[in-house]
């Protein structure tokens, strides 16, 4: 079971940035949950939400500026014991765990504004190297599509969080090859052996609490994301 930092080590250090990433690194995690936005500039930033108001000094739409532009404010806000804190861009996340041999779960943020974002970030992904230790979920279930469409080789999930009826039939019909239930989708009678039955790898969010890594043990999920890496890979090992 892989244990996915969620947008970064964000229990220790503020989310989707690269100090996040870094402590997530010295974790030992096996990888990172991150969001993507575009800037008006047509950048690919990471950042959860859609504006920029709850984890900066700033306010107003990602969209509506450029990547210059974002630079000027300090995204530290969840974390003010950091000085500072840019907004990242996937290229600069690409570089920094291009060295490692940890995988990025790309959360692409397409539900409230519909970026033209999914050529972008494969030929992103393409050009760093990194296809093999990608993959790919969102809400908006129409971009997972797309992006298994624009490429059939890519690992892609669908992202959802309570109460629908029958998602691994729903997953296997639309040809994705992953579900991202929240946690509390495991308890649905005969939910996890469906999906392994029909071989829909299980990745969990958000898990952090250490009752809830050993419940996710226990189904055997692919991963958990979390934001206490640490927490996780103790849980794991028995610690």
């Amino acid at each position: 079971m892989l244990v996915l930092a969620h947008r970064g080590a964000s229990g220790y250090a503020p989310e989707n940035t690269i100090p996040a990433f870094q402590k997530a690194i010295d974790q030992k995690a096996d990888g990172f949950e991150l969001d993507v936005q575009m800037t008006k500039d047509g950048e690919i930033v990471v950042i959860h939400d859609e504006t920029i108001d709850r984890t900066s000094n700033g306010k107003g739409w990602v969209k509506d500026y450029t990547l210059e532009e974002l630079r000027k404010f300090n995204y530290n806000k969840p974390h003010p014991e950091y000085e500072h804190a840019d907004i990242p861009t996937m290229r600069e996340v690409f570089e920094l765990v291009k060295p490692t041999d940890l995988v990025i779960n790309i959360e692409i943020k397409t539900g409230i504004v519909f970026y033209p974002i999914e050529e972008k970030l494969l030929a992103l992904t393409k050009e760093m190297g990194m296809e093999e230790r990608v993959f790919y979920s969102s809400f908006n279930h129409y971009t997972v599509k797309k992006i298994h469409e624009l490429d059939p080789s890519t690992t892609v999930g669908f992202l959802y969080a309570d109460g629908p009826i029958d998602m691994p039939a729903y997953a296997v019909k639309h040809g994705v090859n992953a579900l991202h239930p929240a946690l509390y989708n495991l308890q649905y009678p005969g939910f996890v052996e469906e999906c392994k039955k029909n071989g829909l790898k299980l990745h969990v969010w958000t898990v952090n609490e250490e009752k809830y890594v050993k419940m996710c043990m226990e189904a055997q999920t692919d991963s958990v994301i979390t934001n206490y890496p640490d927490m996780a890979r103790r849980v794991i090992e028995g610690q």
